[in-house]
């Protein structure tokens, strides 16, 4: 800290994403000379659709790049809303539909709008490092629920239910989930929104991953359970859509709870960039074949990274059902997950992340997220077996 900042003391609750930091150290051995594979980045290695992109040029070439209204251009939220309720099964219009730039807003406009000090909100642990850093920074206390393996990192309700107090005020789920792969049943949720909707609990329902999923599993939603008026379902446009620069997502909620959300964003950002909004049309009415051909190599190089994983010593991998990630367990190599992860990185060329990057649940875990080609995973395969068996020799 710079001497004389004077930062708010809440500055100091503000966490971040380990996966950044992790990139930055693996760009500075590449500006070494060292060859790096890069599994650590939560991003698709594809392009953004061709139509998407001519889309977003088309709307530049026709002027919108003013400011819009700050839940969102009426033709994207019509867009969403019809998108939404014909993949969940609901009818949902677009007045229920506010858009923002990126997924993040959502989490962090819904707690800045419901917790303060002395309240309490229950994540996924081990979960997206966003959660708890958001919670905190808000005032309230972040209240950690376990993920466990031989439950395949699904929630246990009944946890859940032992956690929850007088003061909690909000949950958050994940499904598919990061870091993990793992996907709630129809069961889990709704069990989930039942008990928050008879204690009078938010939940938030993070569904960014709800396209991606394989061996024909399909998604459902916490929105068809529970109370309508306190759940906010999570979605966007980055990880589908391979738009994770564009900066677009949106939150699905009550009515009333979109004005307050929309009061945030216009304080904070205005509105959502509009030519971006106009490529987000294009890509929930356009073709969808990107999106499905994507979908269809994440599967297969979950198969070859899952396969390979398990075929190392000391590793064991569960098959993900959704999203691009992979988080195998690493406790019998007899080193720890931050240990692991930095020795990857220095001396066998693989980045990737220490479950403990995901909560303190996570230690024993690796992530690896395979958004990148078979070429690129069977090498980090091979230089990970190649590492742990010449440190193993040398125990």
């Amino acid at each position: 800290m710079l001497p004389g900042m004077n930062l708010a003391t809440r500055m100091s609750r503000l966490g971040t994403e380990t996966a950044f930091e992790v990139l930055a150290r693996a760009k500075a051995l590449e500006a070494q000379g060292r060859s790096i594979v890069h599994l650590e980045i939560g991003e698709p290695d594809f392009d953004t659709p061709a139509n998407i992109v001519a889309a977003g040029q088309q709307a530049l070439a026709n002027g919108f790049t003013h400011y819009g209204p700050s839940a969102g251009l009426p033709a994207l939220r019509e867009a969403v809303a019809a998108d939404f309720s014909r993949r969940r099964g609901l009818d949902v219009g677009p007045e229920r539909i506010v858009v923002v730039p990126g997924g993040k807003p959502i989490m962090f406009f819904m707690f800045l709008a419901l917790l303060e000090k002395g309240d309490e909100a229950i994540y996924p642990n081990p979960g997206f490092p966003i959660y708890e850093s958001m919670i905190e920074f808000s005032g309230a206390t972040a209240v950690p629920l376990v993920l466990r393996e031989e439950r395949d990192f699904r929630v246990d309700v009944e946890e859940l239910r032992s956690l929850v107090t007088e003061r909690t005020k909000v949950v958050v789920i994940n499904s598919p989930q990061n870091p993990t792969g793992s996907m709630l049943t129809g069961d889990d949720l709704k069990a989930i929104a039942e008990l928050c909707a008879e204690r009078g609990i938010w939940l938030l329902a993070d569904e960014i991953y709800s396209r991606i999923l394989y061996d024909g599993v399909e998604h459902d939603t916490a929105l068809r359970y529970g109370d309508p008026e306190r759940i906010v379902v999570l979605d966007g446009f980055s990880k589908t859509y391979a738009m994770t620069g564009w900066r677009l997502g949106y939150g699905v909620t009550s009515v009333a709870f979109v004005e307050k959300l929309a009061r945030l964003q216009t304080n904070a950002t205005s509105c959502t960039a509009a030519m971006t909004q106009m490529a987000g049309v294009e890509a929930l009415t356009g073709p969808q074949d990107d999106v499905d051909a994507m979908v269809t190599e994440f599967q297969r190089r979950r198969d070859v990274i899952v396969d390979g994983l398990n075929a190392i010593d000391g590793v064991s991998c569960r098959r993900p059902h959704g999203a691009f990630y992979v988080f195998p367990n690493i406790r019998e190599t007899g080193l720890t997950s931050k240990d692991l992860e930095a020795r990857l990185l220095s001396e066998a060329g693989v980045a990737c992340l220490s479950g403990t990057a995901f909560g303190a649940s996570g230690d024993g875990y690796l992530r690896f997220s395979y958004a990148n080609s078979i070429e690129n995973i069977e090498e980090a395969l091979r230089r990970m077996a190649t590492f742990l068996r010449e440190s193993d020799t040398a125990r």
